[in-house]
């Protein structure tokens, strides 16, 4: 049960976007446009995790959702700007759902992928048998090398197996450098997501950390299996579609320069100013739009940041209207 529904602008996250937000230089943001946005969204049925009863096994749910996580990065080929896809029974599967459903094929015909061990023997041939579409998925020796260091870790660390590591510690995404998240990107460092400013400020974006146990939440919670105690401190998952949310939305507007580079399908470089302001000027209006749409809503149908994350990126991750392009394992 989520006990905190208000946006906890202090969270890791939030509180470290403060910087770019206040000296925006390629994106403006349309307070205005948040509310009017707000005003149909708020009547929206947004799903919740409390209503999902899933009879799954746990463990196997914990297990395959840090697994996809590991390596839901990149799925539109950089020179081409074409999306990742597969046919299955008729209908197309586009980018980290093709990946979601060949990860659960390979569950599913005996290869426990989620195993340290396994992880760790990979090699790209049978990588390549598992990971088969309309393109050669991006970055391939990357997810080759991400797969094979989590899988050592695993087995080193963990005897192999993510439970080990889920349980030792509380349920809470922060406690005093024991929670959940602070944990994974210590532990495992393809998950620590942040950009270094040249002040030296940390502005931490912590996607695929936060998308993981949102998922967790999400599939287990309903049935009290896993319950994230501080969901509250969760922001939305800095990542290529959310944005194109924003901007059809006019939430966000992009200078002439930034727009023509998107459009043009040209290579955002990662942890430029502009490709910062994109993943922070997201987390920051999506809290934003989040709070407008809860004064909207009666107190039992308040919704939290990663609700209104999905229902962005579950209506733009096939549109052909082209995103940003940087060349990252973070998303």
């Amino acid at each position: 049960m989520i006990l905190n529904m208000d946006i906890d602008w202090d969270a890791k996250v939030l509180s470290s976007l403060n910087p770019i937000i206040s000296n925006l230089r390629e994106i403006q943001i349309n307070n205005q446009e948040i509310e009017n946005v707000a005003d149909w969204l708020a009547y929206e049925e947004f799903p919740s995790p409390q209503n999902n009863k899933t009879k799954k096994n746990p463990e196997e749910v914990i297990r395959t959702t840090l697994l996809i996580n590991t390596l839901n990065f990149a799925f539109t080929d950089f020179e081409k700007s074409v999306k990742y896809e597969i046919e299955r029974d008729g209908y197309i599967f586009s980018d980290s759902e093709a990946m979601f459903t060949q990860i659960n094929e390979a569950l599913a015909s005996g290869i426990h992928l989620y195993d340290g061990a396994v992880l760790s023997s990979l090699d790209m041939d049978q990588l390549n048998k598992i990971f088969s579409g309309n393109i050669e998925m991006p970055m391939m020796n990357e997810r080759l090398e991400i797969l094979k260091e989590v899988g050592e870790k695993l087995s080193s660390e963990y005897k192999g197996d993510w439970i080990n590591f889920i349980n030792q510690g509380p349920k809470k995404l922060y406690s005093n450098g024991e929670g959940l998240i602070e944990r994974l990107i210590t532990e495992f460092p393809r998950f620590d997501d942040k950009t270094i400013l040249e002040d030296g400020h940390e502005v931490h974006f912590y996607k695929l950390a936060q998308l993981a146990f949102w998922g967790i939440h999400g599939e287990l919670s309903g049935a009290g299996h896993f319950v994230v105690e501080d969901m509250h401190k969760m922001s939305a998952f800095a990542d290529y579609i959310v944005p194109v949310a924003l901007e059809v939305m006019k939430i966000i507007t992009y200078s002439e320069t930034l727009n023509n580079k998107i459009m043009n399908g040209q290579l955002i470089e990662r942890d430029s100013q502009e490709e910062v302001e994109i993943r922070a000027v997201s987390l920051h209006t999506t809290a934003k739009l989040t709070e407008e749409v809860n004064k909207r809503r009666p107190l039992d149908k308040q919704i939290i940041i990663p609700q209104l994350d999905y229902r962005l990126w579950k209506q733009y991750h096939a549109t052909h209207r082209p995103h940003h392009l940087t060349v990252t394992t973070m998303y």
